[in-house]
């Protein structure tokens, strides 16, 4: 385990510029540097709150500006839109963070048919998406040959779009048929590298050391693969934070997805805190200097936890938003957490306030596949 040595501000400086050269850190720099920005350290003793903060900042914005540099070499001022459908709300899994775990009772269920699916992407498609992302619960009912179905009519009907899904673990034979029906990538968050910790927030029949298995076999297939954590969840430490980062260097994802842990009221973590909108937006910036091709989501979570949050997130170099092409009759179904955020919009309308949004803070939203840069 990393442990903790007493740092000054230039110190802090000095770890985010080598960062930002080579790209990586050892696992105790990352501890170093979320330890000074979010610890109780000795160096505040003699200091008072505003010195603190004053000094935060300075680190924040000295992260954020070469985060911004990284990103806008690469991508420019772009922020590329996915189209999100919902597909289903069923799920197996009893994670202990969600609100469409299997034992939650409460939850209206529903499952989106084919040809709703097909539908929604359709409607996307005339907007201009050139990519659809499929996301659901770990639902029996959707088998091998039910996605497949829907993934090769999907190819058949945009061969120019990027299909990407996200439905959890599956033995690497059906990964392999996603991707031969004609989908491109896969995200699936690993939420925390610790296995203790993943623990706390899983119970037993879930292993990390699976959800490692199934990251490796996308990545061997050929899937441009997204993982990803919360921030803030319940018994996570620096510590943890800093082996995500590590792990996430290690892996070389090509979408990273992160987000504040928000609670909802029906799980076993209702009443735990919310995630750090900071501490979010810092990583975040990590993420890109750790790899300035990533395609980075700035979440929905993030939009939950504050007004500007979506807008923060990117200006921490962030250059992805997944708006919701799902029908509105099921939106508020698909809870995750609590008070998500939802426009209650359609997908036409929702698309020009976004634009609108980004270019308040000089990003231009566009919607081809956005595909990551291999070089």
């Amino acid at each position: 385990m990393p442990t903790y040595k007493r740092m000054k501000f230039e110190q802090a400086i000095q770890l985010i510029e080598k960062l930002e050269q080579q790209h990586r850190l050892t696992e105790a720099e990352y501890l170093q540097l979320l330890q000074y920005r979010f610890g109780t350290l000795p160096e505040w003793d003699d200091k008072s709150e505003e010195e603190i903060e004053t000094k935060r900042h300075q680190l924040d914005e000295q992260l954020f500006v070469l985060a911004r540099k990284h990103q806008q070499q690469v991508f420019g001022n772009r922020i590329y839109v996915r189209g999100l459908v919902e597909v289903t709300n069923y799920c197996k899994n009893n994670c202990y963070y969600c609100g469409i775990r299997r034992e939650n009772h409460r939850v209206e269920r529903y499952r989106l048919t084919k040809e709703e699916i097909l539908e929604c992407c359709k409607e996307g498609y005339q907007l201009g998406f050139r990519t659809f992302v499929l996301q659901g619960g770990e639902d029996g009912y959707y088998t091998d040959d039910r996605l497949c179905d829907v993934i090769r009519d999907l190819r058949s009907k945009y061969p120019d779009c990027a299909i990407t899904l996200s439905f959890g673990e599956w033995e690497k034979e059906s990964y392999q048929r996603f991707f031969d029906a004609g989908a491109n990538r896969y995200l699936l968050r690993h939420e925390t590298a610790d296995e203790e910790h993943y623990s706390v927030l899983h119970p037993r029949e879930q292993e990390l050391a699976k959800r490692k298995e199934c990251l490796q076999n996308l990545k061997d297939i050929g899937f441009q693969v997204g993982a990803g954590f919360m921030v803030g969840s319940p018994g996570q430490t620096l510590a943890h934070l800093a082996k995500d980062l590590m792990y996430l260097q290690e892996l070389q994802p090509h979408m990273v997805g992160i987000g504040p842990f928000l609670s909802h009221g029906d799980t076993p973590f209702a009443k735990e805190p919310n995630g750090s909108l900071e501490q979010t937006v810092f990583l975040l910036a990590i993420l890109r200097l750790m790899n300035p091709r990533i395609l980075l989501p700035a979440t929905t979570a993030l939009a939950t936890l504050s007004q500007s949050g979506r807008e923060r997130g990117i200006l921490a170099g962030a250059n992805v938003i997944m708006p919701n092409l799902s029908p509105m009759a099921v939106r508020k179904k698909y809870l995750l957490y609590d008070n998500k955020a939802c426009t209650g919009t359609e997908a036409a309308q929702g698309m020009e306030d976004l634009r609108r949004q980004m270019q308040a803070i000089g990003y231009e939203v566009v919607t081809d596949r956005g595909d990551y840069p291999e070089s």
